[in-house]
């Protein structure tokens, strides 16, 4: 019984700390583009990474 006067506290401020840093991303603009990054590997490139290197 003891113990769970160490671990309720503990997960309360684990807990607490996840929510801050959710909003904390979340105030930021973290979650506003989610479409882009998944798509991103479709879209073509202006010019492949091969060419631009000079031999």
């Amino acid at each position: 019984m003891s113990l769970l006067y160490l671990l309720v506290p503990m997960a309360l401020i684990l807990g607490f700390c996840f929510l801050a840093g959710f909003i904390f991303a979340a105030s930021r603009g973290q979650f506003e583009d989610l479409e882009t990054p998944a798509h991103r590997m479709l879209l073509p490139e202006s010019t492949p990474p091969s060419e631009t290197t000079e031999r």
